[in-house]
């Protein structure tokens, strides 16, 4: 595989290492930080500083710098976020030229005549970068939720530059409404969206590519289809192929490698079955199939991570790495275009619920516990 590098501008540095490794190596964990409230995300901001920043389910986002977190929050939004079970502040995006523009996005469930996601734009204080400004909140996108889970929550700035938005089918079971197959709602989607240009009645621009435009039919924010709860997904940087952790029902797990325009499954199939509760003899024709997926004897329900870039663990280049909430199991695989996955290893057996995993600058990997912690995965 020829490497090509697709880094934005001002986000992240150039991965370190480029060269696939041979084997997956084992690793340990070295926890950085715990007291947290409900931590489910772990995101940098591209900006040179080093800073990690937390975001709780309740509607706060942390800091940690120079070894600790910081006392005052980043942003404190939890008089707008309706939290609990799958809801709450899910989602957190800086801006590729953040740097420059002091721009960044979140995601986070509330109230407005009912419960809706809000894909929202924020802006940094000038004479403080560490504080968000409360009061700059702009509403990119609201998307009404029929159920108060299986909301998605992650939010990712390509390396194209637009922004990829994971949508969840709405909930409740088997997705009853057909949201997953219908091209006519966000929900059960990869949503693509131009933040950098406004037109018409949006507050954002479609990006020209998407493959629905043309299509009256379909909406032309969907970049892919038929996800059940695509929670946490990231781009490698090296290749520039997309990897989503989509959560299943009640017997399986995948892992996606999301494509312009591409159809996966859900709620015919989940994860390479029929969904058992649905058709169990369903048509697979045109269905793009996960590269991995598992049964519940390996976990419940699947936390999407990275492919690892850094420089600490050589051993591990390209290796992606993801993790499971309910067995507490961290796993990795090594996936080629041509050849599919070619290994396959679990790398830790933790009591943790491992609600997300995050990417410093330097691209090292770290581990959200949902019950407090961070830690980092190390040699």
């Amino acid at each position: 595989m020829i490497p090509f590098l697709l880094i934005p501008s001002g986000l992240l540095s150039a991965p370190s290492c480029t060269k696939e490794g041979k084997d997956i190596p084992f690793v340990r964990i070295k926890r950085i930080a715990d007291g947290l409230k409900k931590p489910v995300g772990l995101f940098n901001a591209g900006d040179g500083t080093g800073r990690l920043f937390i975001i709780e389910q309740e509607g706060i986002i942390k800091i940690w710098k120079d070894g600790r977190i910081l006392k005052r929050p980043f942003l404190d939004i939890r008089d707008r976020v309706v939290s609990g079970g799958e809801k709450g502040l899910l989602g957190l995006a800086f801006h590729p030229d953040f740097k420059k523009n002091r721009r960044f996005f979140v995601n986070y469930t509330t109230e407005r005549n009912g419960l809706v996601t809000m894909i929202s734009e924020f802006m940094v204080s000038d004479s403080d970068p560490d504080i968000a400004l409360r009061q700059s909140e702009r509403t990119i996108l609201t998307i009404p939720q029929p159920y108060g889970n299986h909301n998605g929550g992650n939010i990712v700035f390509g390396p194209d530059g637009y922004l990829y938005i994971g949508m969840g089918d709405g909930g409740s079971a088997n997705d009853p409404h057909g949201n997953g197959q219908n091209l006519k709602t966000l929900l059960g989607k990869m949503l693509r969206i131009d933040v950098n240009r406004i037109e018409k009645d949006k507050a954002y621009a479609i990006p020209p590519d998407n493959p629905f435009v043309q299509e009256s039919s379909a909406l032309p924010e969907i970049w892919a289809y038929g996800l059940r709860n695509p929670w946490r997904f990231s781009f490698d940087p090296v290749t520039g192929l997309l990897y989503a952790g989509d959560v299943g029902q009640n017997a399986r797990e995948e892992i996606d490698i999301i494509k312009k325009g591409g159809n996966y499954g859900w709620n015919i199939m989940e994860g390479m079955i029929c969904t058992p509760g649905v058709n169990p003899r369903c048509k697979r024709e045109g269905l793009e199939l996960p590269i991995l997926d598992y049964p519940r004897s390996t976990g419940i329900s699947i936390t999407g991570g990275f492919v690892y870039r850094g420089r600490d663990i050589p051993e591990l280049c390209g290796a992606y790495i993801y993790g499971d909430y309910g067995s507490g199991r961290v796993m990795a695989l090594r996936y080629d275009m041509k050849d599919g996955v070619t290994k396959t290893k679990t790398l830790l057996k933790t009591r943790l619920r491992i609600s997300s995993f995050g990417e410093d600058e330097d691209h090292e990997l770290y581990i959200v516990d949902h019950r407090g912690q961070i830690f980092k995965i190390v040699p």
